[in-house]
């Protein structure tokens, strides 16, 4: 039986240390990790495989599972990135001088062992730990059994670049697949600092409802376009086709598209593209008159508004203006990211103003809302809650801050 509180202790006990570790260190370390990984594609591709074989090509999961050279490359590409941020360790955040002659200064330091539960994602296991050495931070990672022997074989190479640079392995560890693991992680108070939760809106909800250890939420992506009466026809068929198509199966692909009735003749031209890529089409009544005879289209149901489809599927919602487009967003919306196509200023400024999302976008595509598009590098997850982190969460958002006082015999 597997003694998941030493495993906790262990990563615990290496992670004090990390605070001391210079910035030279941490490049070097993300540098052997590029190399290693890049010289050891087969190796991970054919882990990836054994992975792959046990999943069905129609299961939504399989292409955010999927690793491919290409792929993996651009992982490496992600971690040059965050190699090459500055430090978010140390920062003075704020400093004053009390009257009594106090110097007080506010620093960012490390939160100090996260904890990552994520399912279909060997991703994951490189952009987290990128993330987490370049913050100071340990790391108790528990993937899935889908991803079991691709997860294996990213800890493994993690753990030679570490030990390449005389770095403790032990902070950087990954849990058994067995459920056990996740009900020992979610209730190790005390050894493990915060639940990071990346995957479908059940494993976030389950997460949420056991977890004894705090949790931020990166919640699933109910994801709503809005095409106004005055959007632009060129534009909206390209967003609306990049936001549904370009990899479906993430939470920030478009999961329902809001039309104004005054639009509604256009709507088998502003959906050409989609259509043409095999996208499959829930439309309520008034938008399915519109489509009616088009291959692939169907009338929703009242299931498919609120659904995050991670796949080619989405839903149509007619609407007589903009107020009964963002009640239809404030009641299915999953605060992740939302989008309006128009050209009138004053429904953009009032659209911005009032979504409530980690992300809002103007005549943009969605598919945006990444920590490396922001310029973040690698992200842990997007938060769609609104304490301590929001929207997409990398460097900064794995800091916490302590005072540092500094006197000269005074008492109180």
């Amino acid at each position: 039986m597997t003694d998941y509180k030493y495993i906790f202790q262990s990563v615990k006990s290496a992670t004090r240390n990390l605070p001391l570790l210079t910035e030279r260190e941490i490049i070097q370390t993300l540098q052997s990790l590029r190399e290693i990984s890049l010289n050891s594609i087969d190796f991970i591709l054919q882990a990836n495989l054994q992975d792959l074989a046990k999943m069905d090509h129609n299961d939504p999961k399989y292409d955010r599972l999927l690793l491919s050279e290409e792929r993996i490359k651009n992982i490496c590409n992600e971690i040059a990135q965050v190699e090459s941020l500055p430090s978010p360790l140390n920062r003075i955040l704020e400093s004053k001088i009390l009257e009594n002659g106090l110097e007080l200064q506010k620093i960012s330091v490390p939160i100090s062992v996260l904890g990552i539960i994520y399912e279909a994602r060997p991703n994951v296991t490189f952009d987290v730990f990128s993330l987490a050495l370049k913050s100071g931070n340990g790391l108790v990672l528990k993937g899935s059994a889908d991803a079991e022997h691709s997860n294996m074989a990213i800890i493994s190479l993690i753990h030679q670049a570490l030990e390449l640079n005389n770095i403790p392995k032990d902070a950087y560890q990954l849990l058994p697949v067995e459920r056990e693991a996740t009900k020992a992680l979610l209730e190790a108070v005390g050894l493990v600092d915060i639940i990071i939760p990346r995957g479908s809106q059940g494993l976030i909800d389950f997460v949420r409802q056991n977890a004894k250890v705090p949790v931020i939420e990166t919640g699933a992506g109910i994801v709503h376009t809005f095409f106004d009466e005055t959007g632009d026809l060129t534009k909206g068929k390209a967003i609306i086709h990049n936001a549904k198509t370009r990899r479906p199966s993430v939470c920030n692909s478009l999961d329902c598209l809001i039309i104004h009735e005054s639009r509604i003749n256009e709507l088998p031209e502003l959906l050409k593209p989609v259509l043409d890529s095999g996208v499959r089409i829930f439309a309520d009544e008034k938008s399915y008159a519109t489509l009616e005879g088009k291959h692939a289209v169907e009338k929703a149901k009242n299931e498919h508004f609120g659904m995050e489809f991670l796949s080619l599927q989405m839903s149509i919602k007619t609407v007589s203006d903009l107020d009964e487009a963002l009640n239809h967003i404030s009641k299915y919306s999953s605060r992740h990211s939302e989008a309006i196509i128009s050209e009138n200023q004053a429904n953009i400024d009032k659209f911005l103003k009032m979504v409530d999302a980690a992300a809002v976008y103007a005549n943009a595509s969605t598919a945006f809302t990444d920590g490396n598009q922001f310029g973040m590098g690698a992200e842990i997850g997007i938060s769609t809650q609104k304490l301590h982190a929001r929207g997409p969460m990398a460097l900064n958002e794995l800091t916490s801050y302590k005072w540092i006082i500094k006197g000269n015999g005074q008492i109180r």
